[in-house]
């Protein structure tokens, strides 16, 4: 039957809003405009909201199999919805790690039970994401791995980081890789700076990022890789990757809400729920990476999603695991921060969520157009409310965000022309 999203304001390209009724069958965007035929649809009431594709997140963690304490694909899933994101990308640190055939057939068997939106599963570099042995990218390609990482640890073997770039370039995958360089973390647990003497605790210093992120651009240039870099987060990862997209190297970057919103002076205190990997860095750090997405250095923008337990955060820095959660949050601390106070336009924000990061890994999502897949949200960009981490969807409450006031917020998220969240009454 033919579903009718009505009365919604779109961007066109100019970045202009206009009203218009969307119409979905099977899936997928039938028309769109003002004259969409309303007769024997159901209708989906739109309330003159700004309608937007389904954002798009390259880099999550869902935790399952392995770790459904922290998190589940159903939880995840359902609190990505809420956020408005309607595909994501789940990295392969679980248990098992999707680094065969079996393993992966595992895990998209478990996403197509439990997911309630589009989750496109990695497949890791190595068996076991131990920066060893090479897993096989042709036969993960096959079983529909996105692309290939070992996330949450850097691949310490040149050699091995080279040769799977060779192998992924031939095949026209994606190499994605947390730049860490195991040597110059020095047990730390937050930025190597000025914050972390006041507060006693060891640092991580820039360069642990920067030098492998050196490295690894060198190495695709000369396997001839499309390389994507995680999460970067100080000044001189920026000028590597700056350097390298000049150089006419086939690397993109991502960073994440909370390094454009935070930095290392922010941290009240020995609390974990502001330890992240990488850290939050110098202000001028900071700065940089906003100059970066501004003049494309820096492709788009990835949360990270990391949930753990309140257990596993509760103690201090020191022994607690790194991340934060990020799905429910992103967009409204986002528009608040910077399309609100006319940093960003609305448009940029939006592409930065979307189309961007879908072009990364050639998706063909992130668009509202005849033809693609009836993945859409409503936006309220009205709404104000205070950011409580108690009512997330997600199994994680571990957010260095709990009680800030932000707009602009997802009331509706449709995939695939059926509704996967919708804002309470």
């Amino acid at each position: 039957m033919t579903k009718v999203l009505q009365n919604v304001q779109m961007l066109n390209e100019q970045g202009e809003l206009q009203t218009v009724n969307i119409a979905m069958a099977d899936g997928k965007i039938t028309a769109i405009g003002q004259d969409v035929q309303l007769e024997n649809a159901e209708i989906i009431e739109g309330n003159g909201f700004i309608v937007a594709p389904g954002f798009i997140d390259v880099h999550t963690h869902l935790r399952e199999p392995g770790f459904e304490h922290k998190e589940t694909i159903a939880t995840g899933s359902a609190s990505a919805a809420k956020g408005g994101f309607t595909t994501i990308c789940a990295m392969p640190n679980t248990k098992p790690v999707p680094d065969s055939v079996e393993n992966m057939q595992l895990i998209k068997g478990l996403i197509q039970e439990s997911a309630v939106i589009r989750v496109l599963p990695y497949g890791s570099l190595t068996k076991d994401i131990s920066g060893e042995v090479r897993t096989n990218i042709v036969e993960l390609k096959a079983q529909g791995a996105v692309a290939f990482s070992d996330d949450g640890v850097g691949i310490q073997l040149a050699s091995t980081m080279y040769e799977q770039m060779q192998d992924a370039a031939q095949h026209d995958m994606v190499v994605v890789a947390h730049c860490e360089d195991n040597s110059l973390i020095y047990d730390g647990v937050m930025h190597e700076g000025k914050r972390n003497k006041e507060l006693g605790l060891p640092g991580i210093p820039s360069i642990c990022e920067s030098v492998q992120i050196a490295r690894d651009v060198l190495l695709a240039e000369a396997a001839g890789a499309r390389y994507h870099v995680c999460h970067v987060s100080s000044k001189e990862s920026v000028r590597a990757v700056r350097d390298a997209k000049a150089a006419g190297i086939r690397v993109t970057a991502e960073v994440c809400p909370h390094h454009l919103l935070l930095e290392e002076m922010d941290i009240p205190s020995d609390d974990a729920n502001w330890k992240m990997n990488p850290p939050l860095r110098a202000a001028d750090d900071k700065d940089s990476l906003h100059a970066a997405l501004l003049d494309g250095t820096i492709d788009c923008i990835a949360t990270d999603h990391a949930p753990h337990t309140v257990e596993e955060k509760c103690c201090g820095m020191v022994g607690a695991p790194f991340g934060i959660v990020g799905f429910e949050t992103a967009f409204p601390l986002l528009y608040t921060q910077f399309v609100e106070t006319g940093k960003w336009t609305l448009k940029q924000l939006i592409d930065w969520m979307t189309v961007k990061a879908a072009k990364i890994f050639d998706l063909p999502y992130g668009r509202l157009e005849v033809g693609a897949s009836a993945d859409m949200i409503l936006l309220d960009l009205s709404k104000e409310q205070t950011i409580d981490a108690e009512g997330f969807v997600s199994k994680g409450r571990n957010t260095p965000f709990n009680g800030w006031v932000a707009k602009g917020w997802p009331v509706l998220t449709i995939f695939e022309g059926n509704i996967v969240y919708q804002e309470a009454e």
